[in-house]
């Protein structure tokens, strides 16, 4: 199996997505699974990851050598971006392509936060329900465990720990997880 993650702005994201999306194909059974974040081009942000053109440079250049093809973005309080990720999926899977689509809620270090012990003081539900959780939580846990100088500002680190805990992401993350699953499962 291999995979290609397609990330916003793979800059920071790479660190967190592709540790944790290896231990998911492990999880679902493909423990060798070759996942690799795509970091030619640079998207750039989220809507240039969503523009058909930019993908189909992402197909024109990887057809052939990826099985699975995931963009993940960060929902960003958008409540209408699942439905032009769906549309999006159904656009971009054609001639056998398997291409899938997962936003984060609200961003993909919520993800990472939810693979981590947190702070005692801090519930679960108020992290999952904050518009800016990557400001006033994600940011707060690396520099109280001092990560900030290193590789994506904590986020490599924190995303290989949160990693090995992937049940405990996709059960807490399970409205963005159980429909991404069921895919890779019927793809």
């Amino acid at each position: 199996m291999r995979v290609l993650l397609i990330p916003e702005d793979f800059r920071n994201d790479q660190y967190m997505l592709t540790p944790i999306f290896k231990q998911l194909y492990s999880l679902l059974g493909w423990p060798n699974a070759k996942v690799r974040t795509c970091i030619d081009p640079l998207l750039g942000g989220v809507e240039e990851a969503m523009k058909f053109d930019r993908l189909s440079e992402i197909f024109a250049r990887y057809d052939g050598m990826i099985d699975h093809y995931i963009l993940c973005v960060d929902r960003d309080g958008n409540e209408h971006r699942a439905a032009r990720l769906a549309d999006l999926e159904a656009r971009c899977a054609i001639d056998g392509r398997k291409f899938l689509s997962i936003a984060a809620i609200e961003e993909i270090e919520v993800w990472v936060l939810a693979g981590n012990e947190l702070p005692p003081k801090w519930a679960w539900s108020d992290v999952r329900s904050d518009p800016h959780p990557k400001e006033r939580y994600f940011d707060v846990l690396a520099k109280s465990l001092t990560l900030t100088n290193g590789p994506g500002r904590g986020r490599k680190a924190l995303g290989e720990k949160a990693a090995k805990n992937i049940q405990r992401i996709v059960q807490l993350c399970a409205e963005e997880f159980n429909p991404l699953i069921a895919n890779i499962r019927a793809a």
